[in-house]
């Protein structure tokens, strides 16, 4: 299907967390990101001074087979227009690559204390680097309405789910 592929270290795990590829309701769980042994504690420093971090991750619980390139309904739902898969933001897509903003709690040696971070427990962390707000996205940031709809509980506490 694809004519390249590339490798890419696993530079931590998510431990603890979210679980079960829930779609909503992933607010207020905390969850930590343990550098694999090969990454220097080191490697950390001065990381505490920022309130959010940057985490890229591989659904790992999705699969190749479960790849969906095609035009299709966000969540099975006919309301929403159909798109493309490159549209989408979850296992389906080819790398099967995630990417969070979860909020820095404190450091424990190897381990980032996390919450907010929408990764299963036993993920596998790609890279992760500190927000820097001058990285934002510049001028206005612009949307269908669906994906403010399909995504109104998203961070809705996880305590709230029904």
């Amino acid at each position: 299907m694809f004519e390249q592929y590339i490798q890419v270290p696993v530079i931590a795990t998510v431990v603890g967390g979210q679980t079960g590829r829930l779609d909503d309701y992933k607010g207020g769980v905390e969850s930590i990101i343990r550098l694999v042994p090969g990454i220097p504690e080191s490697a950390l420093q001065g990381i505490e001074e920022f309130s959010h971090l940057e985490v890229v991750w591989r659904f790992s619980l999705g699969s190749d087979s479960d790849i969906e390139l095609e035009p299709r309904s966000p969540r099975g739902n006919p309301d929403w227009p159909a798109t493309g898969g490159l549209v989408h933001r979850n296992h389906r897509r080819p790398a099967r690559i995630g990417i969070s903003c979860p909020r820095l709690l404190r450091v424990e040696g190897r381990d980032l204390h996390v919450t907010d971070l929408d990764a299963d427990d036993g993920t596998p962390v790609i890279d992760l680097a500190p927000v820097f707000r001058e990285m934002l996205p510049s001028g206005t940031v612009h949307q269908p309405e669906w994906p403010t709809d399909m995504l109104r509980n998203y961070w809705k506490h996880a305590d709230e789910r029904p």
